[in-house]
C-alpha cells in the first residue's frame, strides 16, 4: 500500500523534461514572434520610405525675382536672379539651377514657394523702372516680380504661370483669404462700416478684468458709437479733389498727369521738365556709353519725381544729380506714367498698320500723315524728343546707342495698346519699328511739305 502510494505520488510530479522542453518551446514562439514583428515594423520603413513622386515640372529657368510684399506688408525691393521651377499648384525659388541647389542643401533648407491658388498674376509698368515686368499677388498677401530682357521668354513665362492658375479649383478657403486681405487693404469708410458687424468673441469669465467691463459697458458703447458717427460724417464730407486743388492745398502733380493738363498748367505745348533733360542730357550725355539704355538709381530717381512733382526748383546741375542715368531714368519714367502715351492709344492700330506697309515712300507718308493728325502738345513733344534723340544717334560710335537700340527702348515706353492682348510680343517689335523709322526718317517724317 506505502508503495503504491509513493508511485501514484511520483506519477502526479511533472515530468522536469516535459517541462524543460515547453519552456524551449514557448521561447522558440516568442522568438519567432518577435522576429515576425521585427519583419512586420520593417517592412512598415520601407514603405513610408518609399519616395513620394515629385509633382511634374511645367518649367523652369533664370529670371529676376523681387518680393515686394509679405503678408500684405511692403518690403524694399531687391532685385535678384532666381532658378525657378513651376509646377501645377506652385513656383519655387532657388539660388541656382535645381540639381545643384538640391545637392548643396542644408539640412532643414527650403526654397522659397509661391501657392497658386487663387492667386493673380499681371503686367505692371509702375512697380518698377525695367521692362518686362509681371507681378504675381498671392490670397496670403505675397506679391512678387519677374522680369526678363528677352520679350519672349517673359511672355512664354507669364502665359504658363497664368494658364497654371487658371487651372486650379478656386477652392472656398482661397477666396475667404482672398477677401480678409481685401478688407485689410480696404477704404476708410468700408472699415468704419465692418466694425458694426464684427463679431464679439465671448471670452471667459475669469478675464473680465475691470478695464475690460468698463471698455463694454452702455455709456462707452454710446461713446464709440458717436466717435463712428462723426468719422463717417466727416469722412463723407470731406472736400472733392479739385476743391482743394482750386484752394492751392494740392498741387497739380507732373508725373502721372495727362499731357494736356500739364501743358494747360504751364501754358507751353512741351512740358518744361522735359525740356529741360532733353538741355541736360545733350550737354553732359551724348558721349555717355549707353545712355538711356543704362538704368539709374532708383531711389534716386524717386526723389528727383517728388521734387519735380512739388514744384520745387529744379537744378539738374545739382550735385545729386550728377548721374546722367538719374536724369534720363527720370524722363523715360516721366513718358511711362503718362496716362494716355504720347501715341494716343486711338493712333495705335493705325501707326501698327502703317509699319507693315511693305512700300518705304508709302509707309514714311502714311507715319508723317498719322503725325501731323496728333494733338498738338503731342505733336510739339514727340518732334522735339526724337530731334534729341537722333543727335543720340548721330553718336553712336561713342554711346553706342543706335536707332535700333533707342527703338527697343522707347518703343514700348511711348506706343503701347490700351489694352494689352495675346500679341504683346508682335506689338513690341511692331513699337521698336516704329520709333525706329522715325528716328532714320526724322526730316521726312516732322519736316515741312515742301521738304
Amino acid at each position: 500500500m506505502e508503495r503504491s502510494t509513493a508511485s501514484d505520488t511520483a506519477s502526479e510530479k511533472p515530468n522536469p523534461s516535459h517541462h524543460s522542453t515547453g519552456a524551449v518551446q514557448m521561447r522558440i514562439k516568442n522568438a519567432n514572434s518577435h522576429h515576425d514583428r521585427l519583419s512586420q515594423s520593417k517592412s512598415m520603413i520601407l514603405s513610408e520610405n518609399v519616395k513620394v513622386p515629385e509633382p511634374v515640372v511645367e518649367k523652369e529657368g533664370y529670371l529676376l525675382k523681387a518680393k515686394i510684399a509679405d503678408g500684405g506688408k511692403k518690403l524694399r525691393k531687391n532685385w535678384s536672379t532666381s532658378w525657378v521651377v513651376l509646377t501645377a499648384q506652385k513656383m519655387e525659388f532657388y539660388k541656382e539651377s535645381k540639381q545643384p541647389a538640391l545637392a548643396n542643401l542644408k539640412p532643414g533648407y527650403k526654397p522659397e514657394c509661391v501657392d497658386l491658388c487663387g492667386a493673380c498674376i499681371e503686367w505692371t509698368s509702375e512697380k518698377s523702372s525695367r521692362k518686362n515686368v509681371f507681378q504675381i499677388t498671392t490670397v496670403s498677401g505675397n506679391e512678387f516680380l519677374l522680369q526678363s530682357d528677352i520679350d519672349f521668354l517673359i511672355l512664354d513665362w507669364f502665359h504658363a504661370i497664368k494658364n497654371a492658375i487658371d487651372r486650379l479649383p478656386k477652392e472656398r478657403s482661397c477666396t475667404s483669404r482672398n477677401l480678409e486681405f481685401k478688407l485689410r487693404r480696404s477704404s476708410s469708410i468700408e472699415l468704419l462700416n465692418s466694425l458694426d458687424t464684427e463679431s464679439k468673441e465671448p471670452k471667459p469669465e475669469h478675464r473680465k478684468s475691470l478695464i475690460f467691463r468698463l471698455n463694454y459697458s452702455a455709456s462707452d458703447t454710446n461713446d464709440r458709437n458717436r466717435v463712428k458717427s462723426r468719422l463717417k460724417k466727416f469722412i463723407s464730407r470731406r472736400p472733392s479733389l479739385k476743391t482743394l486743388q482750386e484752394k492751392g492745398l494740392i498741387k497739380d502733380q507732373i508725373f502721372g498727369s495727362h499731357l494736356h493738363l500739364v501743358c494747360e498748367h504751364e501754358k507751353s505745348t512741351v512740358p518744361q521738365f522735359v525740356r529741360l533733360c532733353i538741355k541736360t542730357v545733350e550737354r553732359r550725355g551724348l558721349d555717355v556709353d549707353g545712355i538711356y539704355r543704362v538704368s539709374g538709381n532708383l531711389a534716386t530717381i524717386q526723389k528727383l519725381r517728388f521734387v519735380v512733382n512739388q514744384e520745387e526748383k529744379l537744378n539738374l546741375d545739382d550735385s545729386q544729380w550728377e548721374d546722367i542715368h538719374v536724369v534720363t531714368g527720370a524722363l523715360k519714367m516721366f513718358f511711362r506714367e503718362l496716362p494716355e502715351p504720347l501715341f494716343p492709344y486711338c493712333f495705335f492700330e493705325q501707326f501698327v498698320e502703317a509699319i507693315k506697309i511693305q512700300d518705304n515712300a508709302t509707309r514714311i507718308k502714311s507715319i508723317r500723315t498719322l503725325v501731323k493728325k496728333l494733338p498738338r502738345p503731342n505733336y510739339e513733344t514727340m518732334k522735339i524728343l526724337f530731334e534729341h534723340l537722333k543727335k543720340i544717334a548721330a553718336k553712336e560710335s561713342v554711346n553706342l546707342m543706335s536707332t535700333q537700340s533707342l527703338g527697343i527702348v522707347f518703343g514700348p515706353t511711348l506706343l503701347r495698346p490700351e489694352k494689352e492682348t495675346g500679341n504683346m510680343a508682335v506689338h513690341m517689335l511692331y513699337q521698336n519699328q516704329i520709333v525706329e523709322l522715325m528716328l532714320s526718317e526724322y526730316s521726312k517724317i516732322f519736316g515741312s511739305e515742301e521738304d
